[in-house]
């Protein structure tokens, strides 16, 4: 059974044994170690079939069987290690949008900051300004370390007891985080510096000098919470394309009920409401125009540069902008069924899905934190036993355990994952996961389907041809209406171009039955009393009907033959047009060394005009279903890494059996699509734009991963004191702290720059 997103807690409760997903806020994460806690800690509750936990979007989805499991289980689970979560909000904004939250930590950031300035201007009042300020010469040294301890005091207190808390409550669960690291190196610089005010005397007595560290603790903590605060600003900028998509959707919606014309929240429509929507307002639901006529701007949702025209009939989809005509029309998609709720659903699992280049991250993140602990200790053995003294080796620790940064290698890849799938998005591009988008990077064939992917799928009919004037139907009209009455149900373009032709000269079809449709060849069915066909030459031939060897008119259209009574009654010949992007997507796909092909269940003749219209370097025609699979995976022996793009039915065996698949979705059912990414436009163009942003994603990804890697390869040894014998060179702990501050800022402003992509 289909994985179902958990909204609420006062959802119906769940059949037996179903599987289910839900997406849960978790709150006191701060890095990759946090990730990972929280992540072992979902999968080792019963009935948890997978777990996934993004320090990104604070957030883990879990699937799980209902029969054994409550969502309120897996979030005692994520308490009893020692964090928080909760049942998602039907409404409302993600936590990384929320600016209280934002403005606490630079509130807190700033005031340590401050006060680590104020501390390290007095360790040096003396010095600085004695000669200036004969009042600061009056006061002790004594007297001004009190003042430091009591501005450091109130700094750990207010501004770093986040710190501490969240260190302590992963010590009371056996864990360590990142917390854990500051909260050690702070600690034991306060507790050193508190000894030296109080009981100067003890160290003097065994030759140690009695320095403090009141400085250090709180910049540590400044500058911690100062790159947790760009961090938060960062993440949320992160997901703004997730948030933009919300925008789109009215909180209200204008319906008519007993006869009223009520205001309710959207949450209270339901399907088949009838809803009053006025010029200029967004469209709050998806349905069916019942009365009046409007232009809709759909681009945002679909990719149609200009507004369409809805009358009685048509469909609406919410989100999109009404323009100049108020219309009535009913309800018949809502809430996670809509197409824009289709849309933000698979934006936002794509946000929280990992990528495969996530693994390495999440194995050293699992043992960072203790790995450091056991090189900051032996550090300070190291440094006092080389005679370098107790406090320098104290501080050099102190240096090595706040330099290291797990929240760098944490947010790499998400971080780079994110804003691509949201830049995407933006583009109508909808990636299902970052295994999705690592796969279409790295391809080297693209396969496309030609009716609907290469061409614009409305072929239009341009000739019919009797077959012989014995046959049943011997006018283009009798033809006409035994092909339309076969097509009535059928979604394949050729049918629709058949049921327009019908319409157009007004001819009444007759009704099918026992219709049956032949994957890839056409339909059968009795019309009239008798048997019936419409399809291509393969279906004819399996049914026993000879077709003579007649010259299409066109080279360039494709053929339907229509047979009634066990005889040929005629063929009908459409042509379909090539879209205006082809060329210019199949050459860019050339310059970036991908070679091209073509799968089409047509005629060699009609798929070669196709071919050389567009470029594409080699083709195969007259393919059923289960062929075009072979062909997939032909190339896939071969070595190829391929990405296999259509729209039909015909090609979803195709398109799941492909490294990347790409469907071209212009139907209202996006989640049913077999690809692994979504082309909303359906222009061929969008598969060049595709790769290039996976490509470009991948990039950032590796990026991303070199620096967190790099840095903490380089920082921690320099931290430990190792240029020290060759160039004098120390970090000390406020440096050091710094430092670890940048690594993550640095990796989410990297990962920013994807927002400005733009496909060249």
């Amino acid at each position: 059974m289909p994985a179902t997103e958990v909204r609420t807690e006062n959802a119906p409760a769940p059949a037996a044994n179903e599987i289910r997903t839900v997406t849960l806020p978790v709150s006191g994460m701060t890095c990759a170690a946090c990730q990972s806690h929280v992540e072992r800690a979902l999968r080792s509750t019963p009935g948890v079939r997978e777990a996934q936990v993004n320090l990104l979007t604070n957030s883990a989805r879990v699937t799980f069987d209902s029969a054994l499991s409550r969502p309120q289980d897996l979030i005692a689970s994520v308490r009893d290690a020692g964090y928080d979560a909760e049942l998602p909000a039907e409404t409302g904004a993600p936590a990384s949008d929320r600016p209280s939250e934002e403005g606490s930590l630079r509130a807190k950031a700033f005031f340590t900051l401050a006060g680590g300035v104020l501390v390290l201007v007095l360790m040096s009042a003396h010095q600085w300004f004695a000669p200036a300020a004969p009042l600061l010469f009056r006061i002790s040294p004594r007297q001004l370390e009190y003042a430091m301890l009591a501005v450091t005091v109130a700094g750990m207190i207010w501004g770093g007891g986040i710190v501490y808390r969240q260190a302590w409550t992963a010590a009371v669960h056996f864990t360590t985080n990142m917390n854990t690291l500051v909260a050690l190196g702070t600690g034991a610089a306060f507790a050193w510096s508190l000894a030296a005010t109080l009981a100067p005397g003890l160290f003097l007595r065994y030759g140690l000098r009695p320095d403090v560290y009141y400085d250090a603790v709180l910049l540590i903590l400044g500058f911690l919470l100062l790159g947790r605060w760009l961090d938060a600003r960062a993440k949320r900028r992160t997901l703004d394309a997730l948030h933009a998509f919300m925008r789109l959707q009215p909180q209200f919606a204008r319906v008519q009920r007993a006869g009223h014309e009520l205001e309710v929240p959207l949450a209270q429509v339901v399907a088949g409401d009838v809803i009053i929507l006025r010029p200029g307002e967004r469209v709050p639901v998806d349905g069916i125009v019942l009365a009046g006529e409007t232009s809709i701007d759909e681009s945002l949702i679909t990719g149609e540069s200009l507004p369409v025209s809805r009358k009685p009939g048509d469909r609406v989809i919410g989100g999109s902008l009404n323009f100049d005509g108020a219309i009535e029309y009913r309800a018949t998609s809502v809430g996670a069924d809509s197409v824009l709720g289709q849309m933000m659903r698979l934006v936002e699992e794509a946000q929280s899905s990992r990528a495969p280049m996530q693994q390495l991250a999440d194995r050293v993140s699992a043992v960072f934190v203790p790995t450091v602990l056991a090189l900051a200790l032996a550090t300070f053995l190291i440094w006092l036993f080389a005679g370098g003294g107790a406090g320098r080796a104290f501080a050099v620790s102190v240096a090595v355990l706040v330099i290291a940064c797990p929240c760098a290698m944490g947010l790499a890849v998400p971080a780079a994952l994110t804003v691509a799938i949201g830049r995407g998005a933006q583009l109508g591009v909808l990636f299902k996961g970052g295994e999705s988008l690592e796969r279409l990077a790295r391809i080297d064939t693209v396969v496309l389907d030609k009716t609907g992917t290469l061409t614009e799928g409305k072929p239009q009919i341009v000739s019919i041809q009797p077959a012989a004037v014995n046959a049943i139907c011997v006018s283009d009209e009798e033809i006409l209406a035994v092909a339309s009455a076969l097509e009535h149900r059928s979604e394949h373009p050729l049918a629709r171009a058949v049921l327009a032709a019908a319409a157009q000269r007004g001819i009444a079809a007759p009704v099918a039955e026992d219709v049956r449709a032949v994957p890839g060849k056409g339909i059968q069915g009795i019309v009239n009393g008798v048997p019936a066909a419409a399809g291509n030459a393969a279906l004819l031939e399996e049914i026993g009907i000879r077709i003579p060897e007649t010259p299409a008119t066109d080279a360039g259209t494709t053929r339907m033959y229509v047979s009634a009574g066990g005889q040929l009654a005629g063929i009908i010949e459409a042509r379909d047009t090539l879209r205006a992007s082809a060329q210019d997507a199949v050459a860019g796909l050339r310059r970036l060394g991908i070679r091209t092909a073509m799968l089409t269940g047509d005629t060699p003749a009609t798929a070669a005009v196709i071919a050389r219209a567009s470029g594409i370097d080699q083709v195969w025609a007259g393919l059923l279903p289960d062929q075009k699979l072979a062909k997939i995976r032909e190339l896939q022996q071969q070595g190829h890494r391929v990405a296999m793009a259509g729209d039909g039915i015909n090609d979803a065996a195709a398109i799941s059996q492909s490294d990347a698949g790409l469907a071209m979705g212009t139907g209202a059912d996006l989640a049913r699509e077999a690809g692994d990414a979504i082309l909303l436009h359906g222009e061929p163009q969008q598969i060049l734009e595709a790769v290039l942003l996976a490509r470009r994603a991948l990039r950032t990804m590796r990026q991303n991963l070199g620096w967190a890697f790099g840095y903490n390869l380089l920082g921690i040894p320099i931290a430990a004191g190792v240029l020290y014998p060759a160039f004098g060179i120390l970090l000390s702990p406020a440096i050091a702290s710094a430092a670890m501050a940048l690594s993550s800022v640095s990796v989410l402003a990297n990962s920013l720059r994807l927002r400005s992509f733009t496909p060249r």
